[in-house]
């Protein structure tokens, strides 16, 4: 193995890749580089570099109704969902986990399918389905939409937190006597708690970004953010995109920041 180390044609190998890997992050950091300072810049036009620099842009997208209400809808729509995926998440995650029934692959393969569905297929079925109940273009659809993208990687996160509990403490809490909901509620719950939390948090932030799936059921008085942005960028080159695109950055780097943190604190095993 040391051979290998000190080749020549390794360390060129290592040094290209490390090259070519540089390019690739600089290629796709470089629209976070031009966007934030352009969220700084006058109210009048986009420029980069901005000739000077001022909160003009954020002023203009926290107090104009036409993007506070898309910002409303969205943190609405993604806190809904949030609630909801956990809910149902937590449910599904520990009955598979914890128990062998018929049709567990069956189950387990219909939660995951959204995962292997592309967004505009998935989307467009949604809008026809949806259009067939009637409640197409309402807050209720975006939110069964958004539930139904999001569901698998809360399971799939909250799987792997079930799997690292002690079963002991649920079979010592059963043989005192507790119920199966009592059980849940008082060991379960508390110790998959920095689970659901970073759960939480990923839903959060798959929902609040989501645009396919709303820009095919919103409807004029359901626009979400994503939506606003495209719209905006179809019919209006105004420059508060750049606004709130930052803003937008600003709440995944914060969420992401918190998922770490948490994960950190998290006492590991061993």
């Amino acid at each position: 193995m040391s051979s290998n180390i000190h080749d020549p044609h390794s360390r060129r190998y290592r040094a290209l890749g490390t090259i070519m890997a540089a390019i690739v992050y600089i290629f796709l950091l470089s629209p976070i580089v031009v966007t934030i300072p352009m969220a700084f810049g006058p109210a009048n036009t986009l420029t980069f570099p901005p000739a000077n620099y001022s909160f003009d842009l954020f002023r203009i997208f926290f107090s104009s109704p036409d993007w506070l209400g898309p910002l409303f809808q969205s943190t609405k729509i993604a806190l809904a969902t949030t609630t909801l995926s956990v809910f149902i998440g937590t449910l599904a995650a520990y009955w598979i986990v914890r128990h062998e029934f018929f049709g567990k692959r069956l189950v387990t393969s219909i939660i995951m399918s959204p995962l292997i569905v592309p967004g505009i297929v998935a989307s467009l079925g949604l809008y026809i389905y949806f259009s067939y109940l009637r409640i197409n273009s309402t807050t209720v659809s975006i939110i069964l939409g958004h539930l139904m993208a999001v569901l698998p990687f809360v399971v799939v996160m909250l799987m792997a937190g079930i799997v690292k509990l002690d079963r002991n403490l649920e079979f010592g809490a059963e043989l005192m006597g507790a119920g199966p909901i009592r059980m849940f509620l008082t060991v379960v719950l508390p110790q998959l708690v920095p689970s659901l939390v970073t759960a939480s948090l990923f839903a959060f932030l798959l929902s609040f970004d989501e645009f396919i799936i709303s820009w095919f059921l919103s409807g004029t008085s359901t626009v979400t953010l994503p939506v606003r942005m495209y719209s905006a960028l179809n019919w209006e080159v105004s420059p508060v995109i750049a606004a709130v695109s930052t803003f937008m950055m600003a709440v995944s780097l914060l969420v992401c920041i918190a998922a770490i943190a948490l994960k950190k604190a998290t006492p590991t095993d061993g």
